[in-house]
């Protein structure tokens, strides 16, 4: 059995390669976003980010508020 943590058992393509990735975030990802940074006691994002930058940021912010 391998570890849920790792990066072999991980499917997820890195926000980099994804080929829509270059594309404005989706609604629900900017409503996470605001929904995280509240908990995490940050600023949410003002302008637009990309599907990749947003998905990023989502990690971010889920470390800080203890998701991760």
């Amino acid at each position: 059995m391998t570890d849920a943590g790792s990066t072999a058992s991980n499917p997820e393509k890195d926000p980099d390669d994804w080929t829509t990735g270059d594309e404005p975030m989706t609604g629900p990802q900017k409503s996470y976003l605001e929904t995280l940074a509240q908990q995490a006691g940050e600023q949410a994002p003002t302008g637009e980010l990309s599907k990749a930058d947003a998905s990023k940021l989502i990690d971010e912010l889920q470390e800080k508020a203890g998701r991760g």
